[in-house]
């Protein structure tokens, strides 16, 4: 893994000058790449490198260039299936001089050009100069495990791992974004292409852009399609899910260095965890960290599950003193982040650190076989409602009574009617919308300044959301949940966080469950395959039982999270009030009023607002480290 950033001037510049800029910006990215650097500087180009060896040790380095060298490149990530494609190439003439993958990526473009990303298998973001042609060719994985941001003024293209080295290079006039703040005051997040600087951008997943003097060009690569039917019976589509994972984790297993894995107690770092048992000869080192609040302690599971699998366990209690913790996490967090797990996710990575270079994990179980059961549910429950409900009926009965309907989640849960009411008067795209979204639309006008409203000129998050799920092929609302989450929530939430944490103590951390084929299997399932009554993941837990005791399929899954309703109101509760209502950003674009009376209903445990509460503080932090 490592830490890609460079410059490309088509009007040419000066070398000493650029090499200097380019050394700058690549500092800032020591944490990713901190076994060895690289440069390369011509009229127009200035690379840069930061290493994490992670395969070919001795050799491999970066910025690296084919042997006539027309073709520079800078490679952040692993393509796993390297191997195979490095026989297809020296069947067609292409002769090697290191046993990396970077080599194999550089050469693969050389000979397909902008469809070699078709044929890799992994996770990457890469930028290639062709300097005969005066070309660029940037680059990022299926479902965006590697970041890569960039600038593009008509002249010059600029790109990093990090937005913090094209701040170190002066690409950006850090002006701030109001739709993405919009986005984060409402996910939590900055779905790409949106960052928080309005110069800036973030190449999507599955995209590709070519670069000349006279444009810029973004192109789709993949797409996932629910149209091709796969296995119908439980036990056919269990065997063909074992053999695809099967080969998923053998070439995840592929390493030069130590390699570990979190385990969280739950099925999906449970199954993954199983794989490797049955497939290294040695043990599994494994990791996992609780707290000290048994709501929140899964150290009992995942020692079961190790002590059944005879791992190496290690665990970690992560005590309620997160204030230290918080800040030294804002330091490489490059936009605005909200999500709390972003702390224990912390912790296991400086944990596995300690053991290993490489941790696999299993992020994606959820988004890829039906997890989210608490969203899902309701919704495939709404959309049968719906389409049994004349139109006319929906859009002025429901809706009216959703209007009147009291909010609050005082209420017993069954009670809590007003969202149903206005989900089942909504398209099924809008409803999913609702249920994605933290601030209402009538909370959201209350707590918004004027002026930010106005600046936002009728700009909605469901803009970055609705064309996902209208977009989606599957045949059912869930499938269209499902596709929207890969493509969002899973892409600029759960991947920023593993990937900014693990980087932070430069790990690699590997997740099989994401490998495209798997990914494209589960698309193929039927509903009843993923969801069963009231239960998710059926077919990951039939394929467990084969492999794992019952007492170990049963166990209560909690999850990486915090007790952050608590710590907003005792721990963080000083450390909090500070950062948000000492943030220009948030007195500047928030009503002061209304958000105060929201602090006072969260302390009062009148309600539960920490979602919001604590990405105003993390909004803060970040404005403190990088807004100034």
């Amino acid at each position: 893994m490592c830490g890609i950033t460079g410059f490309i001037n088509f009007a040419s510049h000066d070398r000493e000058q650029a090499s200097s800029r380019v050394r700058k910006m690549a500092a800032t990215l020591a944490h990713r790449g901190p076994d060895e650097e690289g440069f390369y500087v011509d009229d127009h180009a200035a690379l840069g490198h930061k290493r994490l060896s992670i395969i070919d040790l001795s050799s491999g380095q970066q910025p690296m260039a084919t042997k006539d060298q027309r073709f520079h490149i800078v490679f952040n990530g692993e393509v796993y299936n390297f191997i195979s494609l490095r026989f297809e190439l020296e069947d067609k003439g292409y002769r090697f001089s290191t046993s990396s993958d970077t080599e194999v990526v550089l050469n693969a473009y050389a000979e397909w050009g902008q469809d070699c990303v078709t044929r890799f298998n992994g996770m990457f973001a890469l930028v290639i100069w062709d300097r005969k042609e005066k070309k660029i060719f940037a680059a990022r994985d299926r479902v965006g495990k590697k970041p890569l941001y960039y600038a593009w003024d008509g002249n010059r293209f600029a790109f990093a791992s990090e937005l913090k080295a094209l701040l170190a290079g002066g690409f950006s006039k850090k002006t701030l974004n109001p739709r993405a703040l919009d986005c984060y005051f409402s996910f939590g997040y900055i779905p790409a292409p949106l960052c928080i600087y309005q110069d800036i951008q973030k190449l999507s997943p599955a995209h590709t852009l070519t670069i000349t003097q006279d444009s810029l060009t973004p192109r789709k690569y993949w797409q996932l399609d629910f149209t091709h039917p796969g296995p119908a019976a439980m036990d056919a589509a269990a065997d063909r899910l074992e053999e695809i994972l099967t080969d998923a984790l053998k070439i995840r297993l592929i390493s030069d260095v130590p390699l570990g894995a979190f385990l969280s107690g739950g099925i999906d770092s449970t199954l993954v965890v199983s794989f490797m048992a049955n497939l290294l000869d040695a043990r599994v080192l494994t990791n996992t960290i609780g707290f000290d609040d048994a709501a929140y302690n899964e150290l009992s599971a995942a020692k079961t599950v190790a002590g059944h699998l005879s791992t190496d366990h290690r665990e970690y209690v992560v005590t309620p003193d997160a204030r230290h913790t918080i800040l030294d996490i804002a330091r490489f967090l490059d936009e605005p982040f909200a999500d709390s797990s972003v702390i224990p996710t912390w912790h296991v990575c400086r944990m596995a650190r300690q053991n290993v270079t490489v941790a696999l994990s299993g992020d994606g179980g959820d988004e890829a076989f039906g997890g989210y059961t608490f969203r899902y549910l309701p919704h495939l429950m709404e959309s049968k409602i719906r389409s049994r409900i004349p139109t006319p009926i929906r859009t002025t009965l429901l809706a009216g009574m959703g209007a009147l309907y009291p909010a609050s989640s005082r209420l017993p849960r069954f009670l809590r009617l007003k969202t149903i009411f206005e989900n089942l008067s909504n398209s099924a795209a809008r409803a999913f919308y609702n249920d994605l979204v933290w601030l209402r639309q009538d909370t959201r006008r209350q707590l918004y300044a004027p002026g930010f409203l106005a600046d936002l000129n009728g700009f909605t998050p469901e803009e970055m959301v609705l064309p996902l799920y209208q977009s989606s092929t599957a045949p059912d609302p869930v499938g269209k949940s499902q596709h929207t989450d890969i493509q969002c929530y899973m892409t600029d939430d759960v991947l920023v966080k593993v990937d900014r944490m693990s980087m932070a103590h430069s790990l690699e951390v590997r997740n099989p469950l994401l490998d495209f084929r798997v990914l494209e299997f589960a698309a193929s399932l039927p509903l009843d395959l993923k969801i069963h009554k009231n239960t998710g993941k059926q077919i990951l837990r039939h394929l467990s039982a084969s492999r794992l005791p019952a007492t170990i399929l049963d166990l209560p899954k909690k999850g990486f999270s915090i007790p952050a309703a608590l710590w907003l109101r005792k721990d963080l509760k000083a450390f909090a009030h500070d950062h948000i209502f000492g943030s220009r950003i948030v007195t500047d674009y928030l009503n002061p009023a209304h958000l105060t009376k929201m602090w006072d209903q969260h302390q009062t445990k009148h309600r539960d607002h920490s979602v919001l509460l604590w990405g105003l503080m993390m909004l803060g932090l970040w404005e403190k480290e990088f807004h100034h």
